[in-house]
């Protein structure tokens, strides 16, 4: 019944949105079609024929190791542009704990391409650049569990062969291609391409990474962790060419999510025959990533990986170049571009809340919701602290609470409110996005509600 409805309210509408909206930027189109997987091929085999990135290999070594990875780099995120501003990101870490056997240089390796008129709005491009070899204990049998720190020889994993190449050389190469192609087009807002050290022995370099961007204050409004993208056969022989994972952070409409959901929408309209395919958790089950730091520390994150992960490969010297698909990686950058070139010349997002003046919850934030003088009535108002430019106007977005995605959107204009007449908000998840001239969208604001409810009894009234 509610589908109906909503279908009765939007139809004239939505015809308006698909003319706004759906019509692809020529700009992006040309950014995703430079993609090359010829050269993310080149780079996986460069960077597997380092032998081993691992966190303690000997980094002064000229061909083998860490420390010929990150120079190798930090050279070709130079050689693309001059508009590119490179440099290390290196953090002293102390021995700690089961993983860090000794103290440590954790290098990030980051390349920044500086916005024009949003440069203080920041979106990341990540990957990481190590690898791990996992030698177990003697006497110690495979059950399953190869990553527990119980059964690993931490000493003996740190000079052994690990070529890392769908973990996380593609990763690594995402990011790389992305800075080449991308590095020489102009974006509104700053785009960061790193990649990361230390995440094979605790998520290391990302979360000193995020906790310095914190301490300043940076914006970043999209962290794109790419982890584990270079195959698409796993090691039962489950095949999947066509699609990659993106994992997002509960709840359903978290700015993660609401991420997800834009990397979804862009990935069907500029790459097609290729589908970013939600899957609604932080990460695969028990595990972790680089974006993981970034969401605990409040930003918004996701991670794309394959969906046809080799187990049996990931952490030994069999994660070789030779079981790496360089087209299905392509496609998960060219899915990486769209979203992140969109993105970056969108305009900002609006705001949704409102703060409460009176009353015991005065001084909260609120959802800018209400149902109008008829009390049946959904009555949106945003705001918009520094309308673009080149702003066409804003969309309402709409669905039932149980769905995973938008299903109706309505393009409503220069305005900060609007009524949908007979539709109780109850009933609907609403939210609202920013469109500008040349049909860039913001991410969707979604109206949630964030009051606590008071746990004591209370007379109801029926």
């Amino acid at each position: 019944m509610l589908r109906v409805r909503l279908f009765i309210v939007f139809t004239c509408a939505a015809v308006i949105v698909s003319a706004q909206s759906s019509k692809p930027d020529p700009a992006i189109q040309k950014i995703v079609s430079e993609v090359s997987s010829d050269h993310i091929a080149d780079t996986l085999k460069t960077l597997t024929s380092f032998e081993t990135r691992g966190n303690f290999s000997d980094a002064t070594q000229q061909t083998r190791g860490i420390g010929a990875a990150r120079q190798w780099i930090y050279e070709q995120f130079r050689s693309y542009s001059p508009a590119l501003e490179v440099s290390f990101d290196p953090h002293k870490v102390q021995k700690q704990g089961t993983r860090i056997l000794r103290d440590v240089d954790v290098v990030n390796v980051v390349a920044v391409l500086p916005g024009t008129t949003q440069p203080e709005k920041r979106i990341i491009v990540s990957g990481h650049y190590d690898s791990l070899n996992i030698v177990r204990k003697a006497g110690i049998a495979a059950d399953g569990d190869g990553a527990a720190d119980d059964v690993i020889d931490f000493e003996k994993s740190i000079e052994a062969a690990a070529p890392g190449a769908s973990d996380d050389a593609s990763g690594t190469a995402v990011v790389m291609e992305l800075a080449r192609v991308m590095s020489q087009y102009k974006f509104e807002k700053t785009i960061v391409f790193v990649t990361f050290a230390g995440e094979e022995i605790g998520l290391v370099g990302s979360t000193l990474y995020s906790e310095g961007a914190k301490k300043r204050g940076d914006q970043i409004e999209a962290v794109f962790n790419n982890d584990i993208v270079g195959n698409d056969t796993a090691g039962n022989g489950h095949a999947e060419n066509g699609l990659v994972h993106v994992f997002s952070e509960d709840p359903n409409d978290s700015t993660s999510r609401q991420l997800a959901r834009y990397i979804r929408d862009c990935a069907q309209r500029y790459v097609p025959g290729f589908k970013a395919d939600l899957v609604f958790r932080n990460d695969r089950f028990g595990r972790g990533g680089d974006h993981t730091p970034f969401n605990q520390d409040g930003f918004t994150a996701v991670r794309f990986t394959t969906a046809a992960e080799n187990l049996e490969s990931q952490h030994t010297a069999s994660d070789t170049l030779e079981k790496t698909a360089p087209r299905f990686t392509a496609n998960v950058a060219r899915v990486n571009a769209a979203a992140v070139a969109n993105l970056a010349l969108a305009p900002a997002a609006p705001d949704t809340m409102r703060i409460i003046t009176t009353g015991a919850s005065k001084g909260r934030n609120t959802p800018n919701l209400g149902r109008g003088k008829s009390r049946y009535d959904a009555v949106l108002r945003w705001t918009d602290k520094n309308p673009a430019a080149d702003l066409a106007g804003y969309t309402v977005v709409v669905r039932p609470s149980t769905a995973p995605f938008w299903d109706h959107e309505i393009f409503v204009g220069k305005v900060n409110t609007y009524t949908l007449p007979d539709l109780s908000i109850d009933d609907v998840v609403l939210g609202i996005k920013a469109v500008d001239t040349e049909g860039h969208e913001s991410l969707v604001t979604p109206y949630i509600n964030t009051l606590a409810v008071e746990r004591k009894p209370i007379l109801l009234r029926d």
